[in-house]
């Protein structure tokens, strides 16, 4: 494994009698893969921090150094110049206006170009190797010229813009492409996500279905780019840990202790940056104190806004302005004895960020824009005794997140007031119940949880969602190994959650995008079983281009040629016609039942109806039909009684589709009585799963169409690692590769 960022792990230091060394520098991204890279020998190629000095590979505790020289004027230029004065701004939804100059640009391809060979050069073959971060947009593209055989990762750990902003960028489509380059995309939010996505339909014309891009390559052949969420998160376990030292809890006593123990301390923790709204914050706490519904001897602010690319005009300009704000606001409206504020500018150890998040009642987080934020993730999981209250911007990637906070648009002023007034004035039991919320967020998405779930998806090693038993695993990864995969699904009950009015069903998305990757699999067919008509299942389920289906119980189906229509003769239409009658009399003794009408049988339905009046009028309409019209079929269903001029059960859907698709394994998932017919046409190299109660021949049991999303998500990541897998080994022993999802 290869970690590529701008910085390394480690900073190098000069000691006072002139020997120089290295210093570990365990940020979060450390944190998380220190265990992963120590297990796979790894290497962490970055720059040193040193301008204009080289230095050679070495190992520090168990991980492989290796340092990239990047000259003065490189740093001027790729780094404080293209990269944070050009795509930091523009990623930011132009809060400051981005700079292009040619040479910064020029600068940055240098630099990036120089990075991708240093991993060209290190890395094993088949290596992962894992991007970080806008400065290093180029490297995939440029890693997979110099190396096809690796696997490629790329983390955007800061928004991603929308189009009409990016496509301002003259280097547009060259940023595309460097990242299109990599087999993963990660990013913070939906939304950033979705942005790049309709940029490269927009400046490529490449398909993209679901958080699948089709990247199209000179030579015509297409290749599967994921682009997708994974929030990052932080090292939850040892801040708890820090946050529970006695010495670091009398540091937080000692804190509120200097600031004249006031009431109410309310805390700001940013680098020192024009995204991060500090202006904003001092602006609405100066107003509050005019307006005298905040009392300074009550309420102090601690504003701790550490250094930030001091040598960039715009953050010279920012520290001045922020400056003069803080001491406006302190000669207006501090004391003797009480600070309006306290100002910051310096970083500080973990241990003293810690005891000042114990010693803060209200956080308060007014990114403008901001990828995450973990800031705010850091002070939950400091608040063990659930006290404290968040006030989150909205535009920070954590408030997709942390719903119990107090959420809010910074820009608006006289908003953001009267939520620092809330937080301020929350009662105890209100912020115990939001604190527990909020923690159990954090919790259950450590960054260890994210650095596995993006390692997962770029290898193809699944991470298995809670709650789904480890036999059915088990099972699903013996399944994915089959030579052809024939995937068969039932809709309502299984893919959509049932509804009072079947024409409202809908797939869950989760479940769509799932269907969507699995299509896209080689030697993999998806078909939807229903006993629905085909025009009503066609019209319910939206299916994806390539969904086989079957409707009426397998009497009708459409495969890889025009619908089958059937042609009744003009007695069978006289039964119907005369057995309509029968059932909607049935029917209009019971509000609430309604008769469907299919192409070769009616349903009555009684989902609307008790239980016992249910069975009642299905018993009535069974014994009425039955001596009218003999020799019907008649299928039970959840809710529902069918009675049809020809035969047909799921099982002969089952077996239709397998020898249509010369499948050598069928999964088949279904929720109703009438899917039992499947489970038991199925054979020893098939899996079966009931979806919810009752009894049944299949071998897996899941409790509702959410965890059947979950599960065909693992399924279609198992089949997409054993044929990433297969692949490889075709392309050493010379055989024609096959095309995967990545």
């Amino acid at each position: 494994m290869v970690v590529l960022s701008n910085r390394l792990p480690v900073d190098h230091v000069v000691n006072s009698d002139g020997s120089s060394g290295w210093k570990s520098s365990p940020g979060g991204l450390v944190t998380a893969l220190e265990p992963v890279m120590r297990a796979a020998e790894g290497a962490w190629i970055g720059w040193a921090g040193v301008a204009d000095t080289e230095f050679e590979p070495f190992e520090n505790d168990g991980i492989e150094i290796i340092p990239v020289p990047l000259s003065e004027s490189e740093i001027e230029q790729y780094y404080e110049g293209f990269s944070n004065d050009t795509l930091w701004p523009l990623y930011h939804d132009v809060i400051a206006p981005p700079q292009y100059h040619r040479e910064w640009w020029e600068a940055y391809v240098l630099v990036n170009r120089r990075f991708a060979e240093a991993a060209a050069r290190y890395a094993a073959t088949e290596a992962v190797v894992w991007v970080q971060d806008y400065q290093l947009q180029l490297v995939p593209e440029m890693l997979r010229e110099l190396r096809p055989d690796l696997v490629i990762g790329f983390f955007d750990h800061i928004p991603f813009p929308p189009y009409g902003i990016f496509s301002q960028l003259p280097w547009r489509k060259q940023i595309l492409k460097g990242l299109l380059g990599a087999d993963v995309i990660g990013f913070q939010r939906v939304a950033d996500a979705g942005n790049f996505t309709r940029a490269v339909r927009r400046l490529y014309g490449f398909t993209t279905r679901g958080n699948v891009v089709e990247v199209i390559g000179d030579d015509g052949d297409v290749r599967h780019v994921v682009a997708r969420t994974f929030p990052i998160s932080i090292d939850v376990a040892g801040y708890e840990e820090i946050a529970a030292r006695p010495e670091v809890q009398e540091r937080a006593r000692q804190i509120r202790h200097d600031l004249g123990d006031p009431k109410v301390v309310m805390l700001g923790v940013d680098r020192l940056d024009y995204t991060k709204g500090i202006g904003h914050r001092l602006k609405a706490f100066g107003e509050l104190l005019a307006e005298n519904r905040l009392q300074v001897e009550d309420v102090t602010l601690v504003q701790v806004a550490s250094p930030s690319r001091e040598r960039v005009a715009t953050y010279m300009a920012l520290r001045d302005e922020i400056e003069l704000q803080v001491g406006r606001l302190n000669g207006e409206f501090s004391t003797i004895s009480h600070s309006a504020i306290a100002y910051l500018h310096h970083g500080y150890p973990r241990e003293e960020m810690v005891a000042l998040y114990l010693a803060a009642d209200v956080m308060l987080v007014t990114a403008l824009r901001d990828g995450m934020n973990l800031v705010a993730k850091e002070y939950v999981a400091c608040r063990a005794d659930n006290t404290g209250v968040m006030v989150l911007s909205e535009f920070a990637g954590a408030s997709d997140e942390l719903r119990q906070a107090i959420i809010v648009n910074p820009h608006d002023i006289a908003g953001l007031k009267d939520a620092i007034v809330t937080a301020v004035e929350m009662p105890k039991r209100e912020q115990a119940r939001r604190m527990r919320a909020l923690r159990k967020t954090v919790n259950g998405n450590t960054v260890n949880d994210w650095s596995k779930s993006f390692l997962d998806t770029l290898t193809g090693r699944a991470a298995v969602p809670r709650g789904i038993p480890e036999t059915l695993v088990n099972a699903l990864r013996e399944l994915a190994s089959a030579d052809e995969l024939l995937i068969a699904l039932d809709f309502d009950g299984t893919l959509a959650p049932h509804v009072d009015q079947p024409e409202d069903a809908r797939a869950l998305d989760s479940a769509r995008e799932a269907v969507l990757r699995l299509i896209r699999l080689a030697d993999t067919r998806v078909a939807f079983v229903s006993g629905r008509a085909l025009v009503s299942l066609q019209h319910v389920a939206d299916p994806p281009e390539d969904v086989l289906l079957t409707g009426s119980h397998g009497v009708e189906l459409k495969l890889d040629q025009p619908d089958v229509t059937l042609d009744l003769l003009a007695s069978e239409i006289d039964r119907l016609d005369h057995v309509t009658a029968i059932l909607e009399r049935i029917a209009g003794s019971a509000e609430g039942a309604w008769v469907e009408r299919k192409p070769a049988g009616l349903a009555l339905h009684t989902r609307l109806l008790s239980p016992a009046a249910g069975q009642s009028l299905q018993r009535s309409a069974r014994s009425r039909v039955r001596a009218a019209e003999p020799g019907l079929t008649v299928r039970e269903g959840k809710n529902v009684i069918e009675f049809a001029l020809r035969p047909g059960n799921k099982g002969d859907a089952i077996a239709k589709l397998r020898e249509h698709t010369g499948a050598t394994s069928v999964f088949y998932a279904g929720d109703d009585v009438t899917d039992e017919d499947a489970f038991v046409a199925l054979g020893a190299d098939d899996l079966g799963m009931k979806i919810g109660r009752g009894r049944t021949a299949a071998g897996h049991r899941v409790r509702g169409p959410e965890e059947v999303a979950e599960v065909l998500a693992l399924l279609a990541d198992f089949r997409a690692g054993f044929l990433q897998a297969q692949k490889r080994e075709r392309a050493y022993t010379g055989s024609t590769p096959i095309v995967t999802e990545s």
